[in-house]
């Protein structure tokens, strides 16, 4: 995955995890593989599956001692079948874990927007997954000229290493457009997203679901 967004959740990882000293954090092992293929190209039929890569990292990690994982890219679940049918290591799922956070936080919800790549807007795998929910993307113009021009747009966007300024701007119009059309709340469905938006910058709450990933992880580590 990127390196900035595994980078992003060991620090969320550790923010959640409440001690007194420094041993009494988890063992925690990382293979950032930034050579995974682009999981939206893949989507749209533009480039080669990152299902291979991702099972021999996820086995690299069972190597290691590795007894639970995650996965810090939204896109990537698209493909999770494919991957847990070829490593024995158990990862969370993190739409699944969205969902639960959702209906027990915010119960009374009924309009999700969504922002994504154009590759995970596709998939509707937030359909899938958020339950009782109308989900709302952005529109095409929007998606395009906003929200992957933000991730994506070269020497200009997250990918490039810009987490400021541009990016930032993009999103929070994409953001509002959505709540525009009647999400009650935002996810921030792109790890690359979470990156640059936060909680407060946006009209309605914004959920990044690497927040939800992390906590789960430590949750189910302490049990």
């Amino acid at each position: 995955m990127g390196p900035e967004a595994s980078a992003q959740i060991y620090m969320k990882m550790i923010k959640a995890t409440k001690v007194m000293r420094d041993q009494d954090h988890f063992r925690i092992i990382i293979d950032s593989n930034p050579k995974i293929p682009d999981r939206t190209r893949a989507i749209l039929g533009l480039g080669e599956s990152p299902v291979p890569e991702i099972i021999k990292t996820a086995n690299n990690l069972l190597k290691m001692g590795v007894e639970l994982a995650c996965i810090p890219c939204i896109t990537s679940h698209y493909f999770y079948k494919e991957i847990v049918e070829g490593t024995e290591l158990k990862i969370l799922h993190a739409l699944e874990e969205l969902n639960i956070y959702i209906h027990k936080n915010y119960p009374g919800v009924k309009k999700v927007g969504v922002l994504a790549t154009t590759g995970t807007k596709s998939t509707r795998i937030f359909n899938q997954f958020l339950q009782n929910v109308e989900i709302v993307y952005p529109d095409e113009d929007v998606q395009e000229q906003l929200v992957m021009e933000a991730i994506y747009g070269e020497g200009t966007g997250i990918k490039s290493g810009v987490t400021t300024g541009r990016p930032v701007e993009l999103l929070e119009k994409a953001g509002e457009h959505v709540i525009s059309k009647g999400a009650e709340i935002v996810i921030l469905g792109c790890t690359e997203i979470g990156l640059v938006l936060r909680k407060n910058s946006l009209s309605r709450p914004s959920i990044d679901p690497m927040d939800v990933i992390a906590e789960t992880m430590i949750e189910k580590g302490q049990e």
